[in-house]
Parts: C-alpha cells; structure tokens; sequence
C-alpha cells in the first residue's frame, strides 16, 4: 500500500499531446497514439504480473479514457468573455 506522501500515479494521457483541427476537434498524432497502446500494453503486463483480473485492467483503462475524454473537451472549450 502507498505511503500517503506518495503522490499517486497520473494517467499517462495527461503527457501526450493533443491539437485542435481546423474543425474545432480533438486530435493525437500517431506518435501519441503508439504512445497510449504501448501504456495499455504495459498497463496489462503489470496488471497480469500483480495478479489483477481483467476488471482490474479494464478499470485502468478507463482511467485512462476518461482522463483523454477530459483533456480533449478542456482543450477544445474556449471561454467566452
């Protein structure tokens, strides 16, 4: 069990970047998309390593999609003055 000065661990899509197409949407290069499997991939080595069944991984990746849901809303709303 972590430590509770332990800063718990943050989702990997929060270090991948996302542009704003000239349509107003939410996009990742391949780059970033590589980036994102080969997290999922690894998330799944480890998970399988420490035991976890596959509720365990699919809550892991949901963390991971609704932390990316977020980042892409927050990117395209602009505020309005």
């Amino acid at each position: 069990m972590p430590h509770s000065d332990e800063t718990p661990p943050q989702p990997t899509v929060t270090g991948i970047p996302i542009v704003t197409g000239r349509d107003g949407h939410p996009y990742m290069g391949c780059d970033a998309v590589v980036v994102l499997l080969r997290a999922v991939a690894e998330a799944c080595r480890g998970y399988v390593h420490d035991g976890a069944d596959g509720h365990d991984f699919a809550a892991a990746v949901d963390i991971e999609a609704d932390a990316l849901a977020v980042r892409a809303v927050a990117h395209t709303t602009t505020e309005e003055s």
